[in-house]
């Protein structure tokens, strides 16, 4: 496990300290290129066991039950169980040693707390899943004040990387006008570039959550992730959030 630890990010927020998280990134495995090697999907052809070991060396470092999710861009949002795969794109908890789960390879990883330490949640947000309200669906199953909430934005597709259609912009700006200014213009005909953690912020903003830290990566230009745009075929990077010990 020596190979796991260093490679990991820790988010830079001002969670309390019975909130643990972390963000994983390509190294410490044992996957073979294209998955090279902590790669912890267990959907995109690599060998099983080697995800296997992965996620053992994941949840032997920091003594958690990942609650691995079937994300499919949508909005449910389960109760995290590391003895059930449920069908969803976040999850919560209140119980310690268990950790909400999320991968990606681009999408935006969003982890929630409440400033107490008493609950966590974690979020899969891809564009659709964004305009359609996962974060608004995480923060009603979180139950909480808005002014209690902590939101960490963890490694995504960057602003200059995220090129798109005037769908996604229509989607965004039909519901909150402001959106327009997480948008430029692109350099072919009909395509903007777009900036996911602006609009995490707008929506964010919108019920209430202010206090929002992280942001600033970019999976695509970053050779520590992996990224679906920049390589097809690879590995899915987990972002993690647990209480601790009580």
């Amino acid at each position: 496990m020596s190979g796991l630890t260093p490679s990991l990010i820790l988010p830079d927020w001002p969670a309390p300290a019975s909130v643990r998280a972390c963000v994983t990134t390509r190294e410490g495995g044992v996957s073979l290129p294209p998955y090279a090697t902590l790669n912890l999907g267990d959907h995109v052809g690599d060998d099983p066991a080697a995800v296997a070991e992965n996620r053992r060396r994941l949840s032997d470092t920091f003594s958690i039950r990942p609650a691995w999710l079937k994300q499919v861009h949508g909005l449910d949002v389960a109760d995290a169980d590391p003895s059930h795969v449920a069908e969803a794109d976040a999850s919560w908890t209140d119980q310690p040693g268990i950790a909400c789960a999320v991968m990606t390879a681009d999408c935006l990883p969003v982890l929630f707390c409440d400033r107490a330490g008493t609950r966590v949640a974690a979020a899969h947000a891809g564009w659709r899943g964004l305009a359609g309200g996962v974060l608004e669906a995480t923060l009603e199953r979180l139950a909480l004040a808005p002014e209690d909430v902590l939101v960490w934005l963890g490694p995504a597709i960057g602003p200059q990387a995220f090129e798109v259609g005037l769908e996604v912009r229509e989607a965004f700006t039909a519901q909150h006008p402001e959106a327009a200014t997480a948008f430029v213009p692109g350099e072919r005909p009909g395509k903007v570039m777009a900036d996911i953690y602006a609009l995490a912020r707008i929506r964010l903003a919108a019920r209430g959550v202010t206090a929002i830290y992280g942001g600033g990566f970019c999976t695509v230009s970053d050779p520590r992730f992996f990224s679906y745009r920049r390589t097809p075929q690879g590995g899915r990077f987990a972002s993690l959030v647990w209480l601790g010990p009580q």
